[in-house]
């Protein structure tokens, strides 16, 4: 168990947390969010009822939001730690990002209703008043939230959550728009001059624009997003510090929720190699990845001739040829069978999603600078698309 001061859970999560301690100090930051956010609602609520800012309002309006986004996030966490059943083999990871992308909904409504009690008080001005207890209240839930900020910042990056990430990101939102809140109200009061429905209006704005960013970042994983470069540099690094391998390609990432990502690649070894020797370096890969980083990882051996001089300028020709292209572009796989008549070459491309043309007028572009190089050749080429962010 936790300790109980937050500091100190912060420090206590390992490096490589388990998917049942992800839940555990999941559930530890979403009750921290529901206690902190239920009270800054409450006291926002009384101070604003009793002053009549409805910015006040409207802030403590956004802390009660904030509080049922914990409760979802707390839910979250329960539901992505069920474990694997016959119906989702690779488990239930994945409601992780539904709750952040359920909070994220909930904050850009927030600041709709924002905007729409914001636009109702600018159009009819009621009389405010200013008092020490407000300041209090508000200068105590910037204190509150400025904390809040840093503690969902740390343990959302140690848990890798989204969820948490999000409420960390709607903390530091909540510090700015709260401190307007003040600002505008001591300005109208030493100034006479009514801010409040106009600051309500700009605070509505900034939490509708973090909502619709939230929305974004937690849609991407749902959505399958591309591994990044950092990522794949990675994965080639440790696939090609084994004995025997030449290269990579066909790198594809599934991620079913943090903790539960699967991968596949095809990695290139020397024809000549004993295919023993072979399959048992493709295993020792295979277990590396599954004991040090985490995820499953299905590798394919792929003969690569290497022997070959005129196989090897040809290689190297269309290599050089793809990139004037677009220097992007990739092949693999390349085989040649001579014949009486012709030479069948027969390769795959990686095409980039940024290739502005058919695969089939890709084909027959490529096709004829081939037979301009090689008159003989009869080209056999496969089109596979790039499921990493390059062309792994």
């Amino acid at each position: 168990m936790p300790s109980v001061l937050p500091s100190q859970v912060i420090r206590e999560i390992p490096q490589d947390p388990t998917p049942q301690q992800r839940t555990h100090y999941g559930n530890y930051a979403s009750i921290v969010g529901i206690i902190c956010n239920v009270a800054l609602a409450l006291g926002k609520g009384i101070v604003g009822l009793a002053s009549g800012y409805v910015s006040i309002i409207a802030d403590a309006i956004n802390n009660l939001s904030d509080a049922t986004s914990s409760i979802i996030s707390l839910i979250g966490f329960k539901l992505a730690d069920r474990p694997a059943d016959t119906g989702h083999p690779f488990g239930h990871g994945r409601f992780e990002y539904l709750a952040g992308l359920v909070v994220a909904v909930i904050v850009a409504a927030a600041g709709i209703e924002l905007i729409i009690s914001s636009g109702r008080r600018i159009l009819n001005p009621e009389e405010t008043d200013f008092n020490l207890v407000l300041v209090f209240m508000l200068l105590a839930s910037i204190a509150v939230k400025f904390w809040m900020q840093y503690f969902y910042k740390r343990i959302g990056t140690k848990l890798n959550s989204e969820p948490l990430k999000a409420t960390g990101v709607d903390s530091r939102n909540d510090v700015i728009t709260t401190a307007a809140v003040l600002l505008s109200a001591v300005i109208s009061y030493f100034y006479h001059i009514d801010l409040d429905g106009i600051c309500g209006l700009a605070v509505g704005i900034f939490v509708l624009y973090s909502g619709i960013s939230l929305v974004r970042d937690t849609v991407s994983p749902l959505l399958g997003r591309a591994p990044s470069q950092e990522e794949v540099d990675h994965i080639r690094k440790v696939i090609t510090s084994y004995p025997n391998v030449i290269g990579m390609h066909d790198l594809m990432i599934h991620d079913y929720g943090p903790g539960r990502q699967f991968g596949s690649a095809h990695v290139e070894m020397p024809s000549t190699i004993n295919i023993m020797e072979g399959h048992d370096t493709l295993d020792n890969i295979e277990q590396y990845f599954r004991e040090h980083e985490g995820f499953v990882m299905t590798l394919h051996l792929d003969p690569i001739v290497i022997n070959d001089p005129a196989v090897n300028e040809l290689r190297a020709w269309i290599n050089d040829t793809l990139k004037t292209i677009n220097p992007r572009l990739s092949m693999h796989d390349l085989r040649t069978v001579p014949g009486p008549t012709h030479t069948n070459v027969i390769f795959d491309i990686v095409k980039p999603y940024d290739v502005n043309m058919s695969d089939e007028e890709l084909k027959v572009l490529i096709s004829k600078k081939i037979v301009e190089h090689k008159p003989d050749a009869v080209c056999k080429i496969t089109v596979d698309h790039a499921y990493a962010s390059v062309a792994a």
